[in-house]
């Protein structure tokens, strides 16, 4: 009898040392440490760090204005800025993109110079008809050469160099100085105090454009995109008996 009371003794002290230890609290049910959690005292706001807003602070809060992101260049940097806005929880229907194509730059040049003198006797020829001309910069598989006129399409080029050909002007090209290119901007038409300070306040290589107040155009843009939305009528839709 005695060592059966004392085997119980044993047992009980095992339990109440394993309790303590927080070994036994899922399993019943009550927690050793009671309810002292120290996760949920550090989650606690510091009384210190919290203000009340004046009526004209929480006013101007909800006061709501445009900004824009923008301009993005290319299709690539407009992806990157909407991950970094979804991933800080910036709602898509918050913001509006709008695009537009920057025409490229086509050139006639002169074909390369084999040599000083080759350029200098073209540069005398030019001047004798009156044609304008420049150094060609930025090609420098094509340089040296001369630039002799921009415009916005290859076919306007092509045409110019065609005049020239017929006024004797002879080795010369079309150069593509630059390829068009897309420009995007992300647009908040209604974007109140709160999320113009998160906004701003977001830091990524995918943002340095700036977050700034909208221009006229891209006011007029987003307001003309909304009222043919409202206006667009609805699809149709089929019934049956």
């Amino acid at each position: 009898m005695l060592r059966a009371l004392l085997a119980l003794l044993l047992i009980l002290n095992a339990l109440f040392f394993s309790w303590t230890r927080g070994w036994l609290d899922g399993v019943v049910g009550v927690k050793a440490t009671g309810d002292r959690e120290p996760h949920r005292l550090a989650a606690q706001q510091t009384p210190e760090r919290i203000e009340l807003l004046s009526a004209q602070a929480a006013k101007s809060l909800q006061q709501r204005a445009c900004v824009e992101l923008g301009p993005l260049e290319g299709d690539a940097a407009l992806l990157a800025a909407q991950n970094v806005l979804a991933g800080a929880g910036v709602p898509a229907s918050e913001w509006q993109a709008l695009h537009n194509e920057q025409a490229g730059i086509w050139a006639v040049t002169t074909t390369r110079f084999a040599s000083k003198d080759l350029q200098t006797r073209k540069e005398e020829v030019l001047k004798k008809a009156k044609i304008s001309y420049e150094p060609l910069s930025g090609v420098p598989a094509e340089m040296p050469a001369l630039l002799l006129s921009r415009h916005a399409s290859e076919k306007a080029a092509a045409l110019q160099m065609e005049r020239l050909s017929q006024r004797t002007i002879k080795a010369l090209q079309v150069l593509q100085l630059q390829a068009p290119l897309k420009r995007h901007s992300l647009v908040f038409a209604q974007a109140d105090g709160a999320r113009r300070a998160q906004l701003r306040s977001l830091k990524s290589p995918a943002l340095a454009a700036g977050f700034k107040n909208c221009n006229a155009a891209a006011l007029a843009a987003v307001t003309a995109a909304s009222a043919a939305s409202a206006t667009a009528p609805a699809p149709p839709t089929s019934g049956g008996r």
